[in-house]
């Protein structure tokens, strides 16, 4: 028999995993593999899980080893974020007993569905002594009809959920958090501060808007050079936990600045890009005609967009991190993306309202910026722990909630205790 090129890779795999099946030794300190006594029963198992899933990377050694130690189980690896087929075929068998295709890794066998993956430690001997009971029933003749309901799946700690609404809902909550950038703030309040001696509310809403739209799309292709990094780098799992360290980091120094305001290493706008800022600022107000008052908000926007990077870089590196763990597809990507910017810029959009509306000055005071850094601090270091620690939990759109309102909370108690140490006969 001749091997043609496209499929010598296939004879190459068969002739490894028939060098397994001989040769190979205990497994990660499991027992000799066990022989396969004639007329015993064989169980399937159906394996399906994604390249993009931590858990799954995680448990995929362990599974696919079992048919060598075991050679009882028949195991079907079956991987879905790059073949609709697998993908079908998982949602197909979970509705025939009665469940819902929702999260990765999947283990289907003898009417049965294990969904997640903890460690080898914990996972392996629970799904080990269920495929041994299903050998046990099969042995003994019972019938297993995997077309009627049965009872609840058994669900092993840990999983991605592929779920329709929950990653729009990620998105939503995460560009959420990362809209209160006390960077951000600061530059349109200066502006829109600059703004209110015209006393031009038509002018301030377009150089306002204007400024706006170009912060959005400045952060857009920010995150979108995020986005290609992680997708060349591809689902390795140190990458993820090199972005969540990174973003921990980042959120720490900026709870840091709420002790120690600016003190040390800061992720705050340097004095002298305020200045520069400043300078620009008052380019746009004495520019005189719209046009050119456009162009200066345009080059305003695009500088202190560029000082900002660091303000809160944490969030959009965490979420297109998530992203290319959970969506493969350019377009959706951006389409992604572009809700995420949405979201973002809405705080900006609703300070630049309020300002034509009642034409009042108003800047960000040093207070203000502090309590936002804690509370952007940590949201972000909170998101940073998970993406190292718990990757799949980011998938639980109720843990991004929570995590921000468990910020808001320490905040506004961070904000009533320096309150009170502020009042007469507070302490000092």
């Amino acid at each position: 028999m001749t091997c043609s090129w496209q499929v010598w890779t296939r004879c190459l795999w068969l002739a490894f995993w028939l060098f397994l099946g001989i040769g190979a030794g205990p497994v990660r300190g499991e027992t000799a593999p066990e022989p396969a006594a004639a007329g015993q029963p064989v169980v399937s198992l159906y394996f399906f899980w994604s390249a993009r899933c931590p858990h799954c990377l995680e448990a995929r050694p362990f599974i696919e080893s079992l048919p060598v130690r075991h050679p009882w189980i028949q195991l079907h690896s079956l991987e879905i974020s790059r073949s609709r087929e697998n993908l079908a075929a998982y949602v197909d068998m979970a509705a025939r007993l009665g469940e819902e295709a929702r999260s990765v890794p999947a283990l289907l066998f003898c009417d049965e569905m294990h969904v997640g993956w903890q460690s080898d430690a914990i996972s392996g001997p629970v799904l080990l002594d269920r495929l041994s009971q299903c050998r046990d029933r099969l042995a003994r003749g019972e019938t297993l009809n995997a077309r009627t309901p049965t009872p609840p799946a058994v669900s092993l700690p840990g999983g991605m959920d592929i779920s329709g609404w929950s990653l729009p809902l990620l998105t939503v909550a995460i560009a959420a958090m990362d809209a209160f950038n006390p960077c951000a703030f600061f530059v349109l309040l200066f502006l829109l501060s600059l703004l209110v001696h015209q006393q031009d509310r038509r002018r301030m809403l377009i150089i306002g808007g204007v400024f706006v739209l170009v912060s959005g799309l400045m952060y857009f292709a920010f995150m979108a050079a995020w986005l290609g990094l992680f997708r060349v780098m591809g689902s390795l799992p140190w990458v993820t936990a090199g972005a969540g360290a990174l973003a921990l980091v980042m959120g720490l120094i900026n709870i840091k600045d709420w002790f120690a305001f600016k003190q040390g290493i800061s992720l705050s706008i340097p004095e002298s890009r305020k200045a520069d800022i400043f300078r620009r600022g008052r380019e746009v107000l004495a520019a005189g005609s719209l046009p050119a008052m456009l162009l200066a908000a345009v080059l305003l926007a695009t500088a202190a967009n560029f000082y900002e990077l660091l303000c809160t870089a944490g969030f959009p590196m965490v979420y297109t991190r998530i992203l290319t763990l959970r969506e493969t597809g350019t377009l959706q990507h951006l389409m992604y993306l572009a809700l995420y910017n949405t979201v973002y810029v809405l705080p900006l959009l609703a300070i630049v309202l309020a300002f034509v509306r009642t034409m009042g000055a108003r800047k960000l005071t040093e207070r203000e910026g502090r309590l936002l850094k804690l509370l952007s601090g940590l949201m972000m270091a909170g998101l940073g722990l998970l993406l190292v620690l718990a990757p799949e939990r980011l998938g639980n759109v109720g843990v991004a909630l929570g995590l921000m309102a468990a910020a808001l909370l320490v905040t506004w108690l961070a904000s009533r205790w320096e309150r009170s140490r502020m009042s007469p006969g507070g302490g000092e």
